[in-house]
C-alpha cells in the first residue's frame, strides 16, 4: 500500500509539472496533429492540374483533339496563351507555368502529307517529381485520342506510332537529377533550422543565466536590442551559405547559373527574416528548452509546405496559402531560380518583396512582445 501511495504521489507531481509547462504539453498534442494533417491532406507526390501555356499556331480539329487529350490526363490545366515563344519562355522562367505546349502551324498539313508532325512540350524540370508523370502520360494520351480522328485520307496513320514526333524538353534539369532540386532547397532548410533556433536560444539563454536584467537595464530600445542580437548571426549565416555553395559546386556539381550578388542579397534577407522569427520566439518562451520546442512549429511546415520535399502545386489551396506565409517558400523559389534557371532580378522580385513584408510583420510583433517582457 505504501508503494502505491508513493507512485501516485510521483504521478500527481508529474501531472502538475505538465500543467505548469503548457508549451511542452501543447507540443505533445500539437506536433503529432500537425504531422497528421500535413501528411494526410497537404502532401501529394503526384500533382495534377498544373498550369500550362499553349502556343497553337495550327487551329485544326486534330490540334484541338491533341490539346483535349493532354488536358484529359488531369495533369495539365491550360492557363496561358502566350503570343510568342519568348513570352512562353518568360512564363516558364518565372515559374508561372509548369509546361509549355507548342504546336506548329504546319502540324495538320504534315500529317496529311504522311510526314511526321511535331509537338513540343517544354517542362520546368527543376522539380523532377512534378514533371515526370505528366510527361510520361502525354504520348499515350495523344496517340489514343488521335485514333478517332485518323479517318478518311488519314486512316493510314491509325496505329502508326511514328506519325507524331513528340519532343519532350526538360528545361533547367535535362537529366532529371534529384540533387539539382534538393541541394538548393537544402540551403533554405539549413538556414531556417540554424538561424531560427540560434536567435531563439540567444535571448532565453540570457534569461536562464540571469543576465537578462542587465540587458533590460541598458539604455537601449527594443529595436536596438533586436538588431544587436541578430547582427552576429547574419555573418554566421553568410558563412554557412558560402560553405553550402562550395559543397554544392565541388561535391554535387550544382552550379549557380544566375547572379551571385543577387543570390547573396536574397540570402541575407532570408537570414534576417529567420533571425527575426527566432527573436519573436524568444520573447514568448521562458527557457531554452521551450525555445527549441517552439522552433519545431516553424521548422516542420517550412520543410513540408515550402516545396522542398514535395511539389508545391500538388498541395490543396489552403496548404498553398499557408506555405505562402513561410519565408522558406519564397527563398526556395529565389535560390532555385538563380541556381538552376539563371533568373534575373525581375524574375525573383515578387519573392523578395514577399520576404520583406514578412520581415516587417515579424519584426513589429517581436518588438511589441519585447516591450511586454520589459513590464
Amino acid at each position: 500500500m505504501t508503494v502505491w501511495r508513493r507512485l501516485i504521489a510521483i504521478v500527481v507531481k508529474e501531472i502538475q509539472q505538465l500543467r505548469r509547462d503548457r508549451l511542452t504539453f501543447a507540443m505533445m498534442f500539437g506536433v503529432p496533429i500537425m504531422q497528421l494533417l500535413l501528411f494526410g491532406y497537404a502532401i501529394d507526390t503526384d500533382p495534377r492540374h498544373l498550369p500550362t501555356a499553349v502556343i497553337a499556331a495550327d487551329q485544326s480539329q486534330i490540334t484541338r483533339t491533341v490539346l483535349s487529350a493532354l488536358a484529359n490526363t488531369g495533369y495539365m490545366r491550360f492557363t496561358h496563351r502566350p503570343s510568342s515563344e519568348a513570352e512562353a519562355d518568360a512564363l516558364l522562367q518565372q515559374g508561372e507555368v509548369q509546361f509549355v505546349v507548342t504546336i506548329p502551324s504546319d502540324f495538320t498539313r504534315r500529317l496529311v502529307r504522311g510526314e511526321r508532325a511535331q509537338i513540343v512540350i517544354d517542362a520546368d524540370a527543376t522539380d523532377p517529381m512534378a514533371a515526370a508523370n505528366p510527361l510520361a502520360a502525354a504520348r499515350p494520351a495523344i496517340e489514343q485520342a488521335l485514333r478517332r480522328d485518323f479517318v478518311g485520307p488519314l486512316a493510314t496513320l491509325r496505329g502508326k506510332a511514328d506519325a507524331i514526333d513528340l519532343v519532350l524538353q526538360r528545361r533547367y534539369n535535362p537529366e532529371g537529377k534529384a540533387r539539382l532540386n534538393i541541394v538548393p532547397g537544402l540551403l533554405a532548410v539549413i538556414l531556417t533550422m540554424t538561424m531560427v533556433m540560434m536567435t531563439a536560444l540567444a535571448v532565453t539563454r540570457e534569461r536562464e543565466r540571469g543576465t537578462m536584467e542587465n540587458l533590460l537595464a541598458m539604455p537601449v530600445k527594443p529595436l536596438e536590442v533586436m538588431i544587436g542580437k541578430i547582427a552576429p548571426y547574419v555573418a554566421i549565416g553568410s558563412v554557412q551559405m558560402v560553405v553550402i555553395l562550395l559543397v554544392a559546386r565541388f561535391l554535387f556539381d550544382v552550379r549557380t547559373e544566375g547572379s551571385l550578388l543577387l543570390l547573396g542579397l536574397g540570402t541575407a534577407l532570408f537570414i534576417t527574416v529567420n533571425l527575426a522569427i527566432g527573436f519573436t520566439i524568444s520573447t514568448v518562451t521562458q527557457n531554452q528548452l521551450q525555445a527549441m520546442q517552439a522552433s519545431v512549429f516553424v521548422l516542420l511546415p517550412s520543410i513540408l509546405l515550402s516545396g522542398f520535399m514535395f511539389p508545391f502545386r500538388g498541395m490543396p489551396v489552403w496548404a498553398q496559402w499557408l506555405g505562402e506565409t513561410l519565408p522558406a517558400t519564397h527563398f526556395m523559389r529565389v535560390v532555385r531560380g538563380l541556381m538552376l534557371k539563371g533568373a534575373s532580378l525581375a524574375d525573383v522580385s515578387t519573392e523578395l518583396l514577399a520576404m520583406v513584408a514578412i520581415l516587417i510583420l515579424v519584426s513589429a510583433l517581436a518588438i511589441s512582445r519585447y516591450r511586454v517582457t520589459l513590464d
